[in-house]
This record gives structure tokens, sequence and C-alpha cells, in this order.
């Protein structure tokens, strides 16, 4: 009996895959884990390879711990816009530059003095920024020539998994959109964009609709991992358009914030709104899109602080934050440790610890981590609400979530109640429903309905909000009184990378 579907996430830390049968119970769950590459400044790169093995892996050990004769169908989600270049037989190029890598300053700067931002953002709800993939083009083929005469193709991270699994090339039209060469009134590559970049539609595969069967699973797959060959595989969704979507985000005024490694931010809207602080996305419900932000840095920057603190998890730290009050006694973080993308667009800002004293601990600089992406999201809300939207529902997803205390700290920041669904995977979880519904097993949603009854309201302290928003005031006022360092500091640091490539 086919009534479960497969959803795998290549996820910013890892490749999940979550089974879901037709009841929206979770029956199968793994994860493998992979490294975040950052060789300097400003760059986030992964290596596709990793994400081959850990598929593959996981493939294997559902085979052997499964009936996969249940399965019928599999939907991948992942990161997006990532920029993988294959050659001419598919095979990566380079390391997946990542949609939080801001390396490409110089031809950002240049992009935005090369064309009109008014009429491009008309065109593509985009601005010039360090998400859109143009200027990372330009720095790939003004930095690695040869690597970009032998690039015939151009990827996203899930749809590079998806070629895996059945060998079929395609994009989904979120990746079209996000990757800043997509008119968003006509759905079409904007051609003068491309000419512009060097480009043509040759580059990319053809642009297919979320719960479109791209194909099916191969007699490869089969060989390697022992996954039966010929399930259906659709074309993919982008993991935060995912994660909305299985989180409840539905109807306007519905908003998801999605603590992963990088902080998203949702908004449903039924009208095409454009936001130049925001991007914009398109809704797997026709007719409906998804305002959003992405903060390049936020379950990151936990993982970097547990690393130099020598911690394997929370659980030792997370008791010592919880008797801190709010606010961190006076410790504040700008967490902008990969620049910062929406709302302020700034490839230069840096991460900050604002009034560290002799008396603070481990525990203080965790909890203001914690904080920081509270703080990040009340900034994106007050974005929403400036353009005139309404917050009628808050929900919370992904691995921060599953932290009582950050789930806490982030409700208090922004004044909201928020609905939780306990042990909620994520984007897999929303990639295995699409690959229900696609197949025809749950053609009507049942099974999100199901799986949403779970969910569990948390309440909100006001008192610990009154407290937070002076905090909070703080914190936008330190980003703009170090905007003009943060300046200094990224042309200090390029004249002394040249001199020392000189050296070299």
């Amino acid at each position: 009996m086919k009534d479960a579907g497969l959803g795998i996430d290549i996820g910013t830390t890892s490749v999940k895959a979550v089974i879901s049968d037709s009841d929206g119970c979770i029956v199968f769950e793994t994860t493998r884990y992979h490294d975040l590459i950052s060789p300097a400044a400003g760059y986030a790169e992964e290596n596709p390879s990793c994400w081959e093995k850990n598929l593959y892996s996981i493939l294997s050990e559902i085979s052997s711990n499964f009936d996969t004769s249940r399965i019928a169908g599999i939907c991948v989600s992942g990161m997006v816009p990532t920029l993988i270049l294959l050659d001419s037989s598919g095979i990566p190029l380079y390391n997946s530059i990542q949609q939080n890598d801001a390396r490409a300053i110089k031809e950002i700067a240049e992009w935005r003095n090369k064309i009109d931002e008014n009429a491009y953002f008309f065109l593509t709800g985009n601005t010039v920024n360090q998400q859109v993939l143009f200027p990372k083009i330009s720095w790939f083929q003004k930095t690695h020539p040869e690597i970009w005469r032998h690039t015939r193709t151009i990827l996203g991270s899930y749809n590079y998994a998806a070629f895996l699994l059945t060998g079929e090339l395609s994009l989904d039209r979120n990746w079209a959109l996000e990757s800043g060469l997509w008119r968003i009134h006509d759905s079409c590559w904007d051609t003068d964009m491309l000419n512009a970049a060097g480009l043509n539609e040759d580059y990319f595969p053809a642009v297919k609709e979320t719960f479109e069967i791209l194909g099916y699973t191969s007699t490869t797959i089969k060989n390697m991992t022992g996954f039966p060959e010929g399930v259906p595989v659709t074309t993919g969704i982008a993991d935060h358009v995912s994660s909305a979507f299985s989180a409840g985000v539905q109807e306007e005024g519905d908003l998801l914030l999605k603590i992963g490694g990088a902080g998203d931010i949702l908004y449903a809207t039924k009208t095409l709104t454009l936001n130049r602080k925001l991007f914009i996305d398109y809704h797997p419900i026709e007719g409906t899109y998804l305002l959003n932000g992405c903060m390049a840095s936020s379950g990151s920057i936990v993982k970097w602080l547990m690393e130099i603190m020598g911690l394997q998890d929370f659980d030792g730290i997370t008791p010592e934050a919880e008797r801190l009050p709010p606010g961190s006694e006076g410790l504040i973080l700008l967490p902008y440790f990969l620049g910062e993308k929406t709302p302020i667009f700034d490839t230069q800002a840096r991460g900050v610890y604002f009034g560290l004293n002799l008396s603070h601990r481990r525990a203080h600089l965790f909890r203001a981590v914690l904080e920081a992406v509270a703080y990040g999201f009340q900034h994106h809300i007050e974005t929403l609400q400036e353009s005139g939207c309404e917050i009628k529902r808050v929900f919370l997803s992904n691995g921060g979530a599953r932290s009582p205390l950050w789930k806490k700290i982030v409700l208090d920041v922004i004044g909201y109640s928020g609905i939780y669904i306990p042990d909620h995977p994520g984007s897999s979880m929303g990639a295995a429903l699409i690959a229900l519904h696609s197949t025809g097993v749950d053609p009507n949603w049942n099974t999100l309905r199901k799986f949403l009854s779970k969910g569990e309201t948390i309440r909100f302290s006001e008192e610990n909000h009154y407290q937070y928003l002076r905090f909070y005031e703080l914190y936008r006022k330190l980003y703009e009184t170090l905007k003009p360092l943060f300046v200094d500091l990224a042309q200090i640091c390029t004249k002394e990378m040249s001199h020392e490539n000189d050296r070299k």
C-alpha cells in the first residue's frame, strides 16, 4: 500500500529525511551532518559531494530499515538560491556558493551602478543584494574564468539532489524568482538581465512547478543504495517555503518565524506586494505569495559558539542562560557574522558583542545569541507593519524552536503568542506532505490538516516584552552607529588581503 511520502531536506548543517504516512505521523526520520565552509570573511560554501554522500547514506538506511514499498513519492527541499555550477557531464565544478554568501561586494556595487534599480525591482521583485545570483556569477567570471568556461548548467541545492535521484535536470520557480533573473509578473527569464550578465537561457534547465513529477528514482540509485527504482520524484521546493506551508502558514496575515541555520521570516498574502526590504516567493497554494526575509546567520552562530566553548549541545548551558534576565545583563549581540540580508542588505556588517564586562560568563554569550536572533525577527515584523501588513497568527518552526528557552525569548521579544508543533522536523516534513499530494495519495491536503492539529499555543510575557523593547532599541541604534565603521573595516581588510596576495 502506497501510504507514505519521503521528504528530504538539503540544509545548512545537515541532510535530513522524514517519512510521513497519510495520517500525518512521522514513521521514519534520520539525519546526516555536514559543515558550512567559510574560508574567508563573508564566504559561505558547501561541498555538493558531501550532500551526495549523505543522500546515498540516508537512502541506504531507509532501504534497510523501512518498507520502501509504502513510499509513494519523494520531494526534496533545500536552501535557496544556492549556486552550483555543473560541467557537461553534470559534475560540480566548485563548491556550492550559499544564499548567505557575501563575497561579491564589489560586484554588487558595480551592478547597482550598471542598471536602473527601480525598473529592475518592478520587473523582478528583487533588489541588487548579496542573495541574488548574478553578482556571484560576475565574481566567478572574473576570479575563476577557467571554471566558468567549463560551466554548462546552473542548479540549486535541492534541484541537484533531485538530479542525483532521477538523472533529470530542472529548476523550480522559487529558485528562479530568488535568482534575481526572473520576471515575476510574466513568469519568465529576464533576457535583458541575462544578456547583461553574460548568460543565456541554455544555462538553466526547465523551470517547473513544485508539484510536477520530475522523474523517477534511477537504476543507479538502486544499485548504490538498495532503494527501489521507479519511485516518483517531484521538482522540489525551497526550504523556507516548505517550512511555512507545513507549519500552517496558509491564510492572509499568517507569519512563520523559522529558527534554523539561517533565520527566515515568512508572511502570507493574497496580493502581489513588493517590498524593497524583503524578498517575495510563490506559496504552494495558487494565488498566495510569501513576503519573506532571511537573516544570514542565526543557528549557525549558536553552532560557532558551541564549537568555541567546546560544547556538544545546548543542554549544559541552557539552564545557566535561563537564570539570566531579559537582556543578558546588559549584553547585546549584532548577529551579522556573514553580513546581513533582509532588511538591511549590508554585506559589510559584522558580528559584534556590545556591553561586555568581567562579570559576563559563557551563559551570557549564549543567551545574547538567542536574543539577537529574536531582535532580528522583531526588525522584520516592524518592516512588515510599516508596509501595512497585519500580523494575525504567528507560527514557530525548525531546530531552534525545539528549545523552550529560545521559543520563549522570541515570543517575549516580538510580543505575540505563537503556535508551535512539537517535534516538527521542518522543511523535510513539508516535502513529505508534498510528495503525498503530488502522487495523488492525499489530493485534498487531509494529511496536512491532521499534522497541524498537534499544534500548541505558547503565550508571551508582557513584562519581559517591555523589558526587551529597551534592549531592542539599543540593538537598532548599535547597527546604525557602527555602519560607517563596518565600511572602514572592510576597506582595511581588502587592502590587507591585496598586500598578502602580492607577497605570495
